[in-house]
């Protein structure tokens, strides 16, 4: 009779399972991921910075017409702000193609069109908070300023402020505790409200007394000298406000990272490197980084967007294989995180079925809200080809789910994988504080989703 041991599910601690060795190349993995971060607080400079790697690692830019054979390591640029990357396998696409799927925006606050204003002798910048936010979380907090001011020429100025140590910051304010009786009373969606989410740039007027807006008139003066810009050239520029904060360890055993942009970088980092750290696979492997999930996907660098089916029909068109047949042959892992149960806030998880940081990379059968809405469920074939995948490799892992049933949920872009004919299930690294300015993961949790990829990237 079997003992409780193979009868029972019991999920494991990944220290517990892997070994020192193990451990020691999860440590190193995440040196490099947390470099990465510090370098990609834009879904712009996540491409430039992949971009780097990956020229570095022998990957050139794909042509229509050039020349693909096994081993062949191409990319492409989907505008400024997605690419796709792919290393041909030695098997034909007819077989199909093995695909991470990952998006690189995160939440963040961006400038309007037409931001700049003063007021009470300080000038402000006007705010659109982009993805979904607690928006007190953003208030009295360091902000750098990132983006691109496209001129009126045609010339791109790019912005970095804040990150150097002798820049300046900027801030959005709160209300002190003294005056916010009022304030204490509201609901935070009404304490804190979209449009109130004005950054200061700026205190210290030029030119005379009597002059209108001397304070706007400084900094419009300092960018134009940096920088060359006019006020009217914010309408073609986007500026992003991000945390300032570097990524760190945390915790006296160094066992975590905190950082802005674990969701989703932590996966398309994990995809980037596993793409770039292989040989000849039998499949070809596909790796996507998207922009736009956070706001649903849409857009030219977006998920529900034909680009992906622009790359693809090239590759197909070029060996003679029907791009249905591709599809229909292929597997998806879209690489998102999922939430880590926090003891602190133990009443919105089901322990049972919610992942635990430090036990590996989560599977989720399915995302959605509720009765499993807009999610595409995938199935039990799929889940047990990981299962026993992961096993053959190595690979730490744990079921994952979004909160309790009727809690709320989210989505990701599996579904529209699996739209396109793809069979398609979601994995990625749990997340304390997802959505903040500053998130929280397990190391152990970052290797193992690289390996999750690394091994659906060896399926033959």
């Amino acid at each position: 009779m079997p003992d409780r041991d193979e009868l029972f599910y019991k999920k494991k601690n990944a220290y517990d399972v892997i070994d020192a060795k193990e451990i020691s190349r999860a440590d190193a993995y995440c040196e490099d991921y947390k470099s990465f971060l510090d370098k990609s607080k834009t879904e712009r400079e996540s491409v430039v910075e992949a971009t780097k790697r990956a020229e570095g690692s022998g990957f050139v830019p794909y042509k229509r017409g050039m020349k693909l054979k096994a081993g062949t390591k191409i990319y492409t640029q989907i505008g400024a702000a997605a690419m796709i990357l792919a290393v041909i396998g030695k098997k034909p696409l007819s077989d199909g193609v093995n695909i991470a799927a990952a998006h690189i925006d995160a939440p963040r606050i961006d400038l309007k069109q037409v931001p700049l204003y003063e007021d009470g002798d300080m000038a402000f910048f006007k705010t659109h908070y982009y993805g979904g936010i607690k928006k007190y979380q953003w208030v009295a907090l360091p902000l750098a300023l990132h983006g691109v001011v496209i001129k009126k020429d045609g010339s791109a100025v790019d912005i970095v402020i804040g990150e150097d140590e002798g820049d300046p910051v900027f801030m959005i304010t709160d209300l002190l505790p003294h005056l916010g009786k009022d304030q204490e009373k509201k609901t935070l969606a009404e304490a804190f409200t979209g449009e109130n989410l004005n950054i200061l740039i700026g205190s210290r007027p030029t030119g005379e007394e009597k002059d209108k807006d001397r304070v706007k008139l400084t900094v419009m003066t300092i960018l134009n000298e940096k920088y060359g810009i006019a006020e009217d050239d914010f309408q073609s520029a986007e500026i992003e406000a991000v945390p300032l904060m570097r990524a760190r360890d945390v915790g006296f055993d160094r066992s975590m990272i905190g950082a802005y942009g674990h969701d989703d970088r932590s996966c398309s980092f994990a995809a980037l490197k596993a793409t770039l750290d292989l040989k000849i696979p039998q499949k070809t492997a596909v790796c996507i980084l998207v922009d736009k999930e956070e706001i649903g996907s849409e857009g030219v660098s977006g998920m529900q967007s034909a680009m992906f089916e622009d790359f693809m029909e090239d590759l197909c068109e070029a060996t003679g294989v029907k791009l249905r047949d591709c599809y229909k042959a292929s597997f998806c892992l879209s690489a998102d995180v999922t939430n880590a149960f926090d003891p602190n806030f133990a009443d919105v998880s089901e322990k049972l079925n919610g992942a635990n940081l430090g036990c590996g990379v989560g599977i989720v059968k399915f995302s959605g809200a509720r009765g499993k809405a807009m999610s595409s469920d995938a199935s039990a074939e799929i889940v047990a080809m990981l299962r026993a995948l992961f096993a053959k490799k190595g690979v730490v892992w744990q079921m994952a789910e979004l909160g309790k049933v009727d809690q709320g949920g989210g989505g990701t872009i599996a579904k529209y994988m699996a739209n396109r004919n793809i069979a398609t299930i979601d994995a990625g690294v749990p997340v304390l504080s997802m959505h903040a300015p500053y998130e929280i993961v397990s190391k152990l949790d970052c290797y193992m989703a690289y390996k999750a990829i690394l091994a659906v990237f060896g399926l033959g």
